[in-house]
């Protein structure tokens, strides 16, 4: 595992073990904190403040705008049609799709284990529950989960400190 030369650190970012993460063709926004067995590729931009736990994985196409958290073991996928080979039995390459754009947007949550599929647009300070599959857009302030995630009450609503 490495952190490659193409990457760009803001100010002040924290890798916790540099040694046991994978970073490459990603931008990393200031002072953010990146946990252990974290893999961010290339065209992935993580904004300020952000917080990635440990064994979370963010693919080509996720954009994280500032003060994001990352719960541990979050899954984003980025492809609506996986295949590992062609209908001729080659194997594909990155010529044979293409990554499907994430965003999550200012202050949202996203909890440990969660999925999120390709096309998906995360809501300003949303929260997203552990465990949940994320199969659709998910609105400002709203408070997803379940399987597949479903709204279960507002931010606002529950909250004085936002």
């Amino acid at each position: 595992m490495a952190i490659s030369d193409d990457v760009l650190l803001g100010d002040n970012v924290i890798i916790f073990h540099p040694d046991l993460v994978n970073l490459y063709g990603c931008k990393i926004g200031s002072g953010t904190k990146i946990g252990t067995f974290v893999e961010i590729q290339k065209n992935v931009i993580v904004g300020e403040r952000c917080k990635i736990s440990s064994h979370s994985f963010l693919c080509d196409g996720v954009t994280l705008e500032d003060e994001v958290f990352i719960g541990h073991g979050v899954m984003f996928t980025n492809d609506r049609y996986p295949r590992a080979a062609n209908e001729d039995g080659s194997l594909q390459t990155e010529d044979d799709w293409d990554a499907v754009q994430i965003i999550v947007k200012q202050g949202a949550s996203i909890g440990s284990n969660a999925t999120i599929l390709p096309g998906i647009t995360i809501g300003k300070r949303a929260i997203i529950g552990a465990g949940a599959v994320v199969i659709s857009d998910v609105s400002d302030y709203a408070i997803v989960a379940g399987v597949p995630a479903r709204v279960i009450r507002d931010v606002r609503s529950h909250s004085s400190k936002i």
